[in-house]
């Protein structure tokens, strides 16, 4: 299914993203609050296609890196314990080109740390305390 995504010609990619969406959902979250993926979000298959292609460039020949260099802005980064995403792909590659850069790491907390039960309330108490 994934190599329809792929396939400039198909036009089952909204489908096939939605379905990709609901699996990630269940993979991405340790005990979320809401357990499936919104009715309301609308997949569009082509536009995904687009922004993953440029993004995976980015990242392949460092691009996107030398962009994050040139944030001056203190950055923060919140991430959750069993997030699938590795928490050090995010923060050695950030610290090392960041000059403000703190890495905090959620305890019980996957991809969305907004969702998770057990991590919702110090995601957003540690939200308030950097934006005040």
């Amino acid at each position: 299914d994934l190599l329809i995504l792929s396939d400039p010609d198909e036009t089952a990619k909204d489908a096939v993203l939605a379905r990709l969406g609901t699996l990630v959902a269940k993979t991405d979250s340790l005990d979320p609050i809401q357990e499936t993926v919104p009715e309301e979000i609308h997949y569009r298959g082509d536009i995904f296609q687009k922004v993953w292609e440029e993004a995976s460039e980015m990242r392949r020949t460092g691009e996107l890196l030398n962009l994050a260099a040139q944030v001056t802005c203190p950055v923060v980064a919140i991430h959750g314990d069993t997030d699938p995403h590795p928490a050090g792909g995010v923060q050695i590659p950030l610290e090392a080109v960041l000059k403000d850069f703190q890495f905090i790491l959620l305890k019980n907390c996957g991809h969305k740390p907004w969702i998770e039960r057990r991590a919702r309330e110090e995601f957003f108490r540690i939200l308030d305390k950097e934006l005040s």
